[in-house]
């Protein structure tokens, strides 16, 4: 069986929309402020800029490839098998941990009526807590195997209540008490541009953003990518923003002289259901929790809802690369992955029971972001590959934007720091096991495209070196700051131009192209027809 095409315009904007407004507002305006104090909110530009920039690159190239799986495929048509297989891995372990990372976000908020739910001193969750975790996870798993028409009705409904709630919260907040004093305690950068750079990626901002990747990871089920895609991708990223910058000042001018009495990197509420819960019973405004607390479920559940369906398109897509059993890749009667989906709870269920809030936070910011490098560098090189394939959407001054963009991604990798870094690459070494793994066992003799991907080499080694010397994540803080981002920007500008010249030859595109559209029909064909959405 196939994919459809039954997502529209509203459709996907409310998609991205809702990946991108998960409980990333609900948690991060407190840690980004411990990272960069009042200049926080310079770090929710920067990341918007940064996702921005990456969001168009893929814009134009699901626009012009629409498939599912979209951070494994992309990557296949312009370097092929073995950076597909990188790219995918990495964006499949963060996507992995997205669905938890919401839930555990539902649980932190819930401890403030559920005294069970609260963590214990090493950060993870309680026995009870984890249980009733896990059944959420499930809950999200039975909706996206109900089939796709089902999941974007269920998904528009969430997504107007969480753009309708944060506005009410933040307005709320606004009106009560807003100290522009707290803008200048002790001054608006107490820890400089380091502290506004941290906060991009482990502060949560970069985690936050990163829901616009469902559009992409959506492009074959919709109609007229072409248009839709970049249309949806960059209102939900824009519209988003003016949220995220809107709880920031909120949270920031709403804190008083008690939270802030052991400075920005010591917030202390006395109690910890959550930021704007903990605020929300410092001022006194006892009507606020019960929306905040409802906001707390609904935001997160909605995201990791999102997330859950994406992340089983992406697991399809490796399976239909070698990476997963071609079991993973089979499509249910109701035209879903389902498979692919309890693969991933399985996955989400060890993740929430062994890792903290904060652990899976930076690992899937690096881990995705990693993916994402994937975008300027396809679209750049399919220029050259494919230059009469029709492009609806064409990004401008694509060279230079694609340097950009990649020079951007590499930054935020670097900021998440050495720690971070280095979990990566073990990752990734273990992910070319498995490949490898499969790979024998099906006895398959598909060429690996090993020299499209030699590039990666000397980018994730060039990446390890400057984290552990840099001063980012426990870096060891050998360069000094600014030579440290100068050489990253030579790095990105030198394994671009390499990537470039490693491109995959146009007829191995064509091919590759080919039988990916083989898994994807339009709306209302025959056998599994399902009603469009909106």
């Amino acid at each position: 069986m196939k994919l459809n095409r039954s997502i529209g315009l509203v459709g996907l904007t409310l998609i991205a929309t809702g990946g991108i407004l998960g409980s990333g507002w609900l948690f991060a305006p407190e840690l980004v402020a411990r990272d960069a104090g009042p200049a926080a909110i310079l770090s929710w530009v920067i990341g918007a800029v940064i996702m921005l920039l990456l969001a168009l690159t893929f814009a134009e190239v699901s626009g012009m490839l629409p498939v599912a799986g979209g951070l494994a495929q992309v990557p296949l048509f312009s370097h092929g098998k073995l950076v597909s297989t990188v790219m995918a891995w990495t964006a499949w372990v963060g996507y992995a941990v997205t669905a938890p990372i919401e839930v555990s976000a539902m649980m932190k908020y819930m401890s403030a009526w559920i005294p069970e739910f609260e963590r214990a001193g090493d950060g993870r969750l309680p026995l009870m807590a984890l249980l009733a975790g896990l059944g959420i996870l499930a809950v999200m798993v039975f909706i996206n195997a109900w089939g796709v028409h089902i999941f974007t009705r269920v998904n528009s409904g969430l997504t107007w209540i969480k753009v309708l709630l944060p506005a009410i919260i933040v307005g709320a907040f606004l009106s009560e008490r807003f100290d522009l004093a707290n803008f200048t305690t002790p001054s608006f950068a107490p820890f400089g541009y380091e502290g506004i750079l941290t906060g991009v990626s482990t502060g949560g901002v970069i985690f936050a953003f990163l829901g616009f990747r469902h559009a992409i990871d959506l492009a074959g089920e919709v109609r007229s990518p072409h248009r839709t895609i970049p249309i949806a991708l960059i209102s939900a990223l824009l519209f988003c923003l003016v949220i995220y910058i809107g709880a920031q000042a909120a949270f920031t001018g709403a804190l008083t002289g008690t939270e802030l009495g052991g400075g920005w990197q010591a917030l202390d509420f006395g109690h910890d259901y959550g930021p704007f819960a903990d605020l929300g019973l410092s001022l006194g405004l006892v009507w606020l929790l019960s929306l905040i607390y409802a906001s707390a479920i609904i935001a997160p559940f909605g995201g990791g809802l999102v997330s859950t369906g994406s992340n089983a398109r992406l697991a399809m897509a490796m399976a239909s690369n070698g990476q997963f059993p071609k079991l993973i890749a089979r499509i249910s009667p109701e035209g879903v992955p389902l498979y692919a989906l309890l693969l991933n709870w399985c996955i989400g269920a060890a993740a929430l029971a062994l890792a903290t809030f904060q652990q899976m936070v930076s690992l899937t910011s690096a881990a995705i972001v990693l993916s994402l490098v994937s975008g300027p560098i396809a679209v750049h090189a399919l220029r050259r590959q494919l230059p009469d394939r029709p492009r609806y959407f064409r990004l401008p001054a694509v060279g230079l934007l694609a340097n950009l963009g990649f020079i951007a991604a590499t930054l935020t990798l670097y900021w998440s720091g050495w720690t971070s870094i280095r979990l990566l690459l073990f990752l990734i070494l273990a992910g070319l096991v498995l490949f490898l793994l499969f790979r024998r066992l099906s006895d398959t003799r598909e060429s690996l495209d090993l020299r499209e991907a030699l590039w990666l080499l000397p980018y994730l080694v060039g990446l390890g070196l400057l984290s552990y010397f840099g001063n980012f994540g426990d870096g060891r803080g050998l360069i000094p700051f600014g030579w440290d981002l100068a050489l990253a920007a030579l790095l990105s500008l030198v394994i671009f131009a390499y990537a470039g010249q490693s491109r995959l030859h146009p007829a191995a595109v064509l091919d590759y192209l080919a039988e990916s559209e083989k898994s994807v029909k339009p709306a209302g064909s025959k056998n599994n027809e399902i009603q469009q959405s909106p």
